[in-house]
């Protein structure tokens, strides 16, 4: 492809927040790697591309750029990552094209494609006024991306029912409730945001991308779902989600060796991600439930929630318990040892427990979480919402002891490996994705 790619220039706009950026530069690198001859340019925050680069791993025709966050200097930030979104998302157009003009600037070369996180939607305007296509990239739960489409049918719902009411309106989804919608979805009139009003525009912006990349497997989802997406998109690819090389990674945890310690299937890993604490009470109920169930456990826990738990846990689980301030959540799920994850269900979380074959026990906070807890609970069937959608010590210790040690739970232990030889079939060379890799390549740069 040497001679088509040496004058292709890809302009890649990231939304620097939660774990988005992480799937958006794997692609980027698969990329790179298919067309070592074309130039990408990797645009984001300063904050966000100082964490992500470099590693030795990145091809060298990926250059990073930096825009900014919208922050205006010196505003003391409040502690809801929403309000960062909204400062980032309102500088627009301009924050955008300043991203292109440095990419050429240094490239010597125009831009001929871009390629956007699905939530940064200026980037669809930029692409019109430079004439080159739009390929949005969408990292949550690839289930999600239905909710767009239906947002007034979801809206009226919502407005006449209550938390619990129940949707059958979503093709291929199982029984939603208002609940599990994502909250800034659902606000209206005076409570919209920047955020609100960026998500509810996808329905009708996403139409025009040249193409949807899902980082998801389409083995795995409904096929109505994938159907009626399809119907409503120019293109829609999917691309297998993957992790960074194993070998950079250092267990500087000691999670792996202590692993290597325990049983198969016999230890709960616990982490509800980066972005959310749960509150003081769910956290105390967590440590009961833990220590009440006698099970070994990893718990990836920041350092500065510890003083939350009850006292003295840490030192009466000690034997069979470990608490550590950041996990290799890949390598961790991947052992034989870890028979169940506890989980919020973020997007990546989701899929690597589903790529290891591990249960998992959803407890769901905010954004897509509820939509994939609903899928990983009824159509996959390996996992469970726990018991009223928070951490109970009673609750915990029903999911706990149903998914690792009844016999009722087997069926969900049985599905979950299930998924992980479904997963590991996808991911061959004749699996779907990867004939949508295929595509992908000729439409970025075939001219």
């Amino acid at each position: 492809m040497s001679n088509s790619t040496e004058n292709k220039h890809i302009a890649v706009f990231a939304f620097p927040f939660g774990t988005h950026v992480i799937p958006l530069l794997n692609l980027v690198i698969k990329l790179a790697k298919a067309a070592p001859h074309c130039s990408f340019s990797f645009i984001s925050t300063e904050k966000s591309n100082a964490l992500n680069f470099p590693k030795p791993h990145i091809p060298i025709n990926i250059k990073t750029h930096n825009i900014s966050d919208g922050v205006p200097e010196g505003h003391p930030l409040a502690n809801h990552p929403i309000e960062k979104v909204n400062f980032f998302l309102k500088t627009g157009v301009d924050n955008i094209h300043k991203g292109i003009q440095l990419a050429e600037a240094e490239t010597k070369t125009r831009v001929t494609c871009i390629i956007a996180d699905a939530f940064v939607t200026s980037s669809l305007l930029v692409a019109k006024k430079l004439d080159v296509p739009w390929i949005a990239f969408w990292p949550p739960v690839s289930c999600s991306l239905s909710l767009y489409f239906y947002v007034d049918m979801i809206r009226q719902h919502h407005a006449n029912c209550d938390a619990n009411a129940t949707m059958d309106f979503l093709p291929g989804l199982p029984m939603m409730h208002v609940v599990d919608m994502p909250h800034d979805l659902l606000f209206v009139g005076e409570k919209e945001t920047t955020f609100s009003r960026e998500l509810v525009s996808l329905g009708t912006v996403l139409p025009q991308a040249k193409a949807v990349v899902v980082n998801f497997f389409e083995e795995l989802d409904p096929p109505l779902f994938v159907q009626d997406m399809r119907s409503k998109l120019q293109s829609m690819f999917y691309v297998v989600p993957v992790s960074f090389p194993t070998l950079s990674v250092t267990d500087s945890s000691g999670c792996l060796s202590w692993l290597d310690t325990k049983s198969s299937r016999s230890v709960a890993y616990v982490s509800c991600g980066t972005v959310v604490i749960p509150s003081p009470q769910e956290l105390e109920a967590m440590a009961e439930a833990l220590e009440e169930s006698g099970l070994p456990f990893i718990w990836s826990l920041k350092e500065n929630v510890l003083p939350l738990l009850p006292k003295g846990f840490v030192e009466r689980t000690s034997a069979r318990g470990k608490i550590v301030s950041w996990v290799p959540q890949t390598q961790v799920l991947a052992h034989d040892s870890v028979g169940v994850f506890v989980t919020h269900c973020g997007s990546n979380s989701v899929t690597e427990s589903l790529s290891s074959g591990v249960p998992m026990i959803c407890r769901p906070f905010f954004g897509d979480q509820g939509v994939a807890a609903r899928v990983i609970e009824g159509v996959w069937e390996t996992g469970v919402i726990i018991e009223g959608r928070v951490f109970t010590k009673s609750g915990l210790l029903k999911s706990l002891n149903l998914i690792l040690v009844q016999e009722e739970g087997k069926k969900i232990r049985d599905n979950a490996l299930k998924m992980k030889k479904t997963v590991e079939d996808a991911a061959t060379p004749e699996g779907k994705a990867a004939h949508d890799f295929i595509n992908l390549v000729k439409l970025i740069f075939t001219p």
